[in-house]
């Protein structure tokens, strides 16, 4: 979800730039006029119009807030009881109160640290501005506007630098003086800010949730010399380190494992959709039939019932049907021949030849559901091979070495070795791997010291890596390559920035062409055209085009970060938020700051060229006109409209009608909760602070703007965060987009006070001279540069690192076990503590499980964790029900009959997973625990095909007959009426394990 403060940023000034300052037939005059900031008038209109927009979109919030819960208060209603908060007050008028009230820390147990961090840092931006606001209204105001004037000068215009009179520019110390107490001022925040930040991620590290998960005692190094390429080198290299090694995960080229992986992602989808569209076809059919008939049921009548109360044979549920083909010859046809005529089943085309997608009319036209199952049972074959000679040569996702005691090195038989060759016959290791450590500390030390003797090898590093968050195509780079990359990269970013004036000033001749017609002789022909046309041309196709070059500046510069190699997408995004602000500071601030100060005096500067300083020094600080109305807008409009939402709104409503088709659609519709992309709001967010530093002193009436824009956007965004949208937990970087926007607050600073420096030199000529508030500024820019480095120095080397010094403290440190206490292996420390608390992982257990006596002892808790989630989800579908408070009509055993099937597809688990608290905990990242930092496709299995439970039997039939084939389906928690709705009442099947 973009909000429109993020979304907009650039669209909102690019347009002003390129249409107010396009050479036009006008007279000298009337161009310098057009090209003048906006006047006084364009901005009270904008504040009325603003203020009136602002006020209609919170009365319709209020008003459509209490009804569409699904919408404005998202987390609310969620299945999944792990992701679920608490509603808001039900008053219509109450939700003002209860934002205000709401406790933003708060958050980081919604929605994680980068969302906290995000609304602190809105708070933060509020709080600094609210006393410059007063100070700059008191003294600077009437500094500019009193007793001076220049010729010209007129409404907000007076109260900027450049309506001091030459005659009175001893003026120019108050804004020295005040720019040099401001900056203080922001100094002392900072300092505060990243002592808080500091101190609130180092808890956040070695609190128990986190320092518990593989994520945190986990690194990822890449660039690993081919000599340390296998499990034992690595693990001699590393146990020295406390606690040594738990696991190493070799990333290998798996070749053909992953296309077949995503084949069968597409065919389970492509079969989900299929098995669904079946259905509804079935049950329209059946509606006809019964309608033409004259047989429709009444309303107190079952569905599945004829008026004499004996059952059709047609709708008798599937698991009836095994009795009815022993009996009735007209069952041996299938249920679904039956139901549905072959040329009405459910069809697409296949790719023409080297066509990457299908078109209509070309191409082999398939059954989708025979494609589909043959595709999976292709795929599946594929990948069951692949993996097995994985786990044959003991590099699978299952495997582990035997754990030794720390500092002792592993021995290898000439068997182990010979698993390794084999291993990189078939699958070659790549240059890179994770090392799971005993503990964080480990991981901690591993990622900070040097690993290798030789330059450039071993030098990736990154701790804290969640499954999720890999890259994986990026992991078999060459160190020497990913250098070149990242060359390339940067100055292909430094390229786009430069040459991105091109298309937009292409923009900006569209919509003048009607002036550029007149003056140039082979544009003649569009003053011919309809006036009508030419007002789509001029008004409609600018405003279109350069809202899609600005979706696409985000995609090319987050695809230019992922060429250079990043492992991580919050690396990617990381990346993102410094290019993406370079673009924005240079379009749409610098650019248009000094465009309009020279457009405006170009016809005085043509008449007399010496004066370009003096002219300058007067117009730069026109600009800030517009800035005060594109300040309006994002604060007004743009958080109004974030509360309201209303394309979101619509859309919501407009995909469940359109795009509804099958269970999985409806959940992620309804339940699945939108989240921002940090590499593009951010930016979007830190420029309004360099634009609002940039003109604090210039132009003072921007401060009080300011202030209360981001009161708002903090009003907003904790209100988001609290009830509607969802991090995920894998894109979490703990807070570090933080720092970043602390050093862009630094730019405005530096933007501030250059641009002061140069107007004090550029008023050189008047009198008294300000050539000492020049020089002070030159110093404050020195200072400033010195307190950055000094930030920087000392809060760097703490924003990814664990001290030793925090160890004492990690909460989740190994439990002190007495030895009459340990079991009969003698376990203690980690091991120990892993299964009292039970977050040992699968492939931990599962290699336990060969010394186990027998499948009892894992069966029973199996058994009681089924019985346990059954009557979660039982709950949970009587919350979720028909909107009246009745539960949905569905078969209990449907979700039973799934779990048990995946209990014998999964390694069971350990007594101990039955313990309460710790056992959620534990559920709630299945994948990290299951697979560890095994590729997908050497370890997840095949993704759950879901499909409706129907009053005809159809979906029942056709999940035997998927099960038959090897197939995963399940008919749990979703079920088709007689009209072919799709109502659902629990998560998707495969996410269960996650409630």
């Amino acid at each position: 979800m973009h909000l429109k403060h993020g979304q907009y940023a650039d669209p909102g000034l690019e347009p002003a730039v390129y249409n107010d300052f396009m050479v036009t037939d006008k007279s000298d005059s009337d161009t310098q006029a057009a090209a003048k900031s906006s006047s006084t008038s364009t901005f009270v209109t904008a504040l009325w119009l603003n203020a009136a927009v602002f006020a209609a979109e919170l009365v319709i919030f209020t008003i459509l807030r209490p009804r569409f819960k699904s919408v404005y208060e998202a987390r609310t209603i969620t299945p999944i009881a792990s992701k679920r908060v608490a509603p808001m007050p039900s008053g219509l008028l109450s939700w003002p109160l209860a934002v205000w009230r709401a406790d933003y820390e708060d958050i980081v147990r919604v929605n994680g640290m980068d969302a906290y961090f995000f609304v602190r840092f809105l708070r933060m931006i509020a709080l600094i501005f609210l006393p410059i606001w007063a100070l700059s209204w008191a003294v600077l105001m009437p500094v500019d506007a009193v007793n001076t004037s220049v010729a010209g000068k007129a409404g907000l215009d007076i109260f900027i630098l450049g309506n001091i009179a030459t005659d009175k520019q001893a003026r120019y110390a108050a804004h020295c003086g005040l720019c040099w107490v401001f900056t203080f001022w922001i100094f002392w925040n900072i300092r505060r800010e990243m002592a808080h930040f500091i101190t609130k991620r180092q808890r956040f590290l070695i609190s128990p949730e986190h320092a518990r998960s593989v994520q945190a005692t986990t690194v990822l190094i890449t660039g690993i010399p081919a000599k340390y390429l296998t499990h034992d080198a690595l693990h001699s290299m590393y146990s020295h380190l406390p606690g040594g090694v738990k696991k190493i995960w070799l990333n290998r080229d798996l070749k053909e494992l992953p296309e077949a992986y995503d084949r069968r992602l597409k065919a389970c989808n492509k079969l989900e959709s299929a098995e669904n569209a079946l259905l509804k076809m079935a049950a329209k059919i059946r509606r006809k039939q019964l309608k033409k008939s004259g047989a429709a049921a009444s309303p107190s009548t079952p569905p599945n019932n004829n008026s004499d109360g004996a059952v059709d044979p047609l709708t008798r549920p599937s698991h009836d049907h095994q009795e009815l083909q022993d009996t009735d010859p007209e069952a041996q046809i299938g249920l679904a021949e039956r139901l549905v005529p072959a040329g009405k089943r459910p069809s697409h085309r296949l790719p023409a030849g080297f066509m990457p997608f299908a078109l209509p009319l070309i191409g082999q036209k398939v059954d989708s559901i025979t494609w589909a199952r043959e595709q999976l049972e292709e795929t599946n074959a594929l990948l069951a091979k692949g993996r097995a000679e994985l786990d044959a040569q003991g590099t699978g996702p299952h495997f582990a070495p035997p754990a030794l005691e720390p500092g002792k090195k592993e021995e290898v038989s000439d068997k182990d070795a010979e698993k390794e060759v084999q291993a990189a016959h078939s699958y070659p290791p790549l240059n890179s791997a994770f090392v799971t450590f005993n503990t964080q500390i480990a991981a901690h030390m591993a990622k900070d010291t040097l690993n290798h003797h030789e330059p450039y090898r071993m030098t990736g590093r990154y701790a804290d890596v969640a499954p999720q968050d890999v890259i994986w195509s990026n992991l078999g780079m060459n160190a020497y390559e990913a250098k070149l990359r990242m060359l390339v990269s940067y100055a292909a970013t430094f390229a786009l920035i430069v040459f991105w004036a091109i298309p937009v000033a292409f923009i900006g001749v569209i919509s003048n062409v009607q002036a550029l017609c007149k003056k140039e002789s082979w544009l003649a022909w569009l003053c011919k055209i309809p006036p009508v046309v030419l007002g789509l041309i001029q008004g409609v196709l600018p405003t279109v085009l350069l809202a899609v070059l600005m979706m696409l500046l985000p995609i090319i510069l987050r695809a230019l970060a992922k060429f250079e190699g990043i492992p991580k997408r919050t690396g990617l995004e990381l990346s993102l938020m410094t290019r993406y602000f370079m673009f924005l500071v240079v379009h749409s601030f610098l650019i248009m700051s000094l465009s309009s100060g020279i457009i405006a005096t170009l016809p005085q500067i043509i008449a007399d060229p010496s004066s370009v300083p003096t002219l300058l020094a007067k117009n730069l600080p026109q600009a800030s006109t517009f800035f005060l109305t594109y300040i309006l807008l994002q604060g007004l409009t743009g958080t109004a409209g974030g509360f309201l939402m209303a394309v979101t709104l619509l859309l919501h409503y407009i995909k469940l009608t359109l795009l509804g088709s099958t269970p999985r659609s409806i959940y992620g519709l309804k339940y699945g909760a939108s989240s921002v992309a940090w590499g593009t709001l951010f930016p979007g967010t830190t420029l309004l602070v360099v634009i609002g530093l940039g003109y604090s002193i210039i132009a003072p009436v921007i401060n009080g703007l300011v202030c209360v824009c981001f009161l708002f956007f903090y009003m907003l965004y904790k209100y988001l965060f609290l009830w509607v949208l969802e991090q995920p937990a894998s894109a979490d970087t703990g807070g570090l987009f933080f720092p970043k926007a602390i050093n862009h607050i630094f730019v405005g600073l530096y933007v501030q006070q250059v641009l002061l420096a140069a107007l004090f030199f550029l008023a050189a000529k008047g009198k008294p001279t300000p050539i000492p508030e020049g020089a002070l500024m030159v110093v404050l820019i020195l200072v400033t540069a010195i307190f950055q480095g000094m930030i920087n120095n000392s809060y760097g080397p703490l924003l990814h690192s664990l001290p030793l010094s925090l160890v004492d403290r990690i909460e989740a440190r190994p439990l002190e076990v007495p030895a009459e206490q340990r079991g009969a292996g003698g376990k203690g420390g980690v091991e120990m503590e892993r299964e009292q608390r039970g977050v040992q992982p699968a492939w931990e257990r599962a290699q336990q499980e060969e010394y186990s006596t027998g499948a009892s002892a894992s069966q029973a808790p199996m058994d009681a964790k089924i019985a346990a989630e059954k009557a979660h989800y039982g709950k949970n579908a009587n919350a979720a029900g028909t909107g009246d408070g009745r539960p949905y009509p569905f078969q209990g055993n449907d979700r039973e009959e799934h779990q048990q099937q995946q209990a014998h597809a999964y390694p069971p688990s350990s007594p101990q997973d039955s313990n309460g608290d710790e056992d959620e905990q534990d559920m709630k990242q299945p994948e990290e625990h299951d697979y560890g930092f095994a590729h997908p496709a050497a370890s997840r299995p095949q993704r759950t095909v879901w499909i409706a439970r129907d009053s005809l039997g159809l979906g029942a039939e056709e999940a035997r007959a998927n099960r038959e084939r090897g197939i995963d389906v399940s008919l749990a928690d979703a079920e088709m009426d007689g009209t072919g709705k799709v109502v659902i009442a629990g998560p998707p099947p495969d996410e269960e394990s996650r409630a």
